[in-house]
């Protein structure tokens, strides 16, 4: 039997099924991993925006990390929605216990919609807690502003708050998309070495609810099979791309991505992927 790969996911459930737990198991399931999850918190949203947030008890939380990791195991984890400081001391907590090394930091901030997500109170315990635990970390423009204090407008600011969540706050590395910037969307990898520019076309759509959680998910997916950190940025930055291009029209408000691209184009062209990075 070949062996099965496993990952975590630790994050709030989106009853819109766009983004969080959903989006997460999802994109797992479509690059053929197996999802395990720890719920932070219970959302009431939809395409046009979140309605309600119920905080998961910190009990509750660990309870599930126990049960899935003891049992199941992991082989990369990643972090969505944590919206306290509690919980975050509490992941952090069950990540050295565990030893979850190959851990994906998505620092979740604000809903599509313009919900916040994050409490004020939750920044300082998500820079010194969680950050220096993670191999890599997959802030947004707005997201990377508020983990640097630096504005960001240009590249070169990209590159420089890169560096900081590696060199001051301790990340393994820092993807900081570019979803948010003008132009054509550039991501910028910094691996602690050196620098790794990853550009794709722009589409102009509504529906991007869920990019985020979807784009570190694939990252530890694919950590989770043994890929090299940037082989496995570049599949995220391929699956997000044809995930917004095949929009599903979903909704009135921010719908989401369409998690069966990457797979339909897989199969249909996988030679087409393979030259594409």
């Amino acid at each position: 039997m070949n062996r099965v790969y496993k990952a975590l996911t630790i994050a709030g459930s989106d009853s819109g099924g766009g983004a969080g737990i959903q989006a997460d198991l999802k994109t797992f399931q479509m690059l053929e991993v197996y999802g395990i999850s720890a719920i932070t918190a219970v959302t009431a949203q939809n395409t046009l925006g979140v309605h309600g947030i119920y905080d998961i008890p910190l009990a509750g939380i660990e309870q599930q990390l126990e049960a899935v990791i003891g049992d199941i195991g992991v082989d990369a984890a990643k972090t969505g929605m944590l919206s306290q400081p509690e919980v975050i001391e509490l992941v952090a907590h069950q990540a050295v216990k565990h030893g979850l090394r190959q851990l994906v930091v998505d620092p979740v901030m604000i809903a599509k919609g313009g919900a916040s997500l994050l409490a004020q109170s939750a920044q300082e315990a998500l820079r010194t807690r969680l950050l220096p635990l993670a191999a890599v970390v997959t802030p947004n423009i707005p997201e990377a502003e508020v983990i640097t204090g630096m504005s960001i407008s240009t590249l070169g600011e990209m590159k420089e708050a890169a560096v900081r969540i590696v060199e001051q706050f301790g990340a393994g590395a820092a993807v900081v998309k570019g979803g948010h910037s003008s132009g054509e969307p550039t991501d910028v990898l910094y691996d602690g070495k050196e620098f790794h520019l990853l550009t794709a076309e722009r589409y102009e759509t509504r529906h991007t609810h869920g990019t985020g959680c979807t784009f570190s998910a694939v990252i530890t997916a694919e950590l989770a099979k043994g890929r090299t950190l940037l082989d496995a940025v570049h599949t995220a930055k391929q699956f997000i791309t044809l995930a917004i291009r095949h929009e599903l029209g979903i909704g009135a408000g921010h719908g989401p991505t369409n998690h069966w691209a990457y797979w339909r184009e897989q199969q249909s062209s996988p030679d087409k992927l393979k030259e594409q990075r």
